[in-house]
């Protein structure tokens, strides 16, 4: 009974401290000028918890001495945000901001980039003569945007709306390629293709498949990128290996990554007009 009551006690201190640590980290963190308070009490805590990460790399500690907020709940909306992909956590265990929010601003900027990409895609399929897609990355799937295809013929037809896996065929690897260590590293857990392939798609600045997604069909593709350089999309042709060759990288690259490139600068050329 005795050896309880000194356990509980020391329970009993230690939560004590912890208390004591987080009222102190409270006054110790400088009012914020015009803080916004939108009557949704979770949200604006939430919002505290990005507002911090805005500035870099946090520990929860450092989260809790910069929001005023109580350790149990800092810890709580950051897990929270972690599932959701708008928080992760650097090598160092430390949260930053997530991938989600790019994933969000690239279906923001979406209108600018199908605006360009009706002329560009009918360009690329005149020059080939292969159907042409854009994909971009929605959660562990992708999904095509913008799609023209062969009047006849063999042809891979992908209507837009489709959904494809991450796990293989060209788009994917481009992606994927560009995307932090960790979720990398989650994304080839399952892939028909490997780390070593993506570092050769990062090198040379476009990917192929062949018979990966589908038998009988391959595919290039080269990344299109924002105004900040991040990757955000992937343009695509796509046809029957019969016509294409077993290596149509060497045929027809060239021209994706200059449909590629002319893409992401209409999309800097909108960006700085604004």
């Amino acid at each position: 009974m005795v050896l309880s009551t000194r356990r509980a006690n020391t329970t009993i201190e230690s939560d004590d401290n912890t208390r004591a640590d987080t009222v102190s980290a409270v006054r110790r963190r400088p009012p914020i000028p015009n803080e916004i308070h939108s009557g949704v009490g979770v949200l604006d805590k939430t919002v505290k918890i990005l507002d911090a990460l805005e500035s870099g790399p946090s520990t929860l500690g450092q989260l809790v001495t910069a929001t005023g907020l109580a350790r149990p709940t800092a810890h709580r909306l950051a897990i929270a945000l972690e599932r959701h992909r708008f928080v992760l956590r650097d090598q160092h265990g430390r949260f930053i901001i997530g991938s989600r929010f790019a994933e969000l601003a690239a279906a923001a900027g979406e209108d600018r980039l199908l605006t360009a990409a009706g002329p560009i895609l009918q360009t690329l399929l005149d020059r080939t003569g292969e159907s042409a897609q854009i994909y971009r990355r929605q959660g562990d799937q992708r999904v095509c945007i913008a799609a023209v295809e062969r009047a006849s013929g063999l042809r891979d037809s992908i209507p837009v709306g489709a959904m494809l896996s991450m796990e293989a065929g060209s788009a994917a690897q481009i992606l994927l390629a560009w995307e932090d260590s960790e979720r990398m590293h989650q994304g080839l857990r399952h892939a028909r293709f490997t780390a070593t392939r993506l570092a050769e798609v990062r090198k040379r600045g476009w990917s192929e498949s062949v018979n990966e997604r589908e038998e009988g069909v391959c595919s290039i593709s080269a990344p299109i990128r924002n105004a900040s350089k991040q990757v955000i999309a992937a343009i695509s042709i796509s046809g029957p290996t019969g016509r294409m060759g077993a290596a149509p990288g060497r045929r027809y690259a060239p021209l994706v990554m200059s449909a590629g490139k002319y893409l992401s600068d209409a999309l800097v050329r909108a960006s700085t007009s604004l």
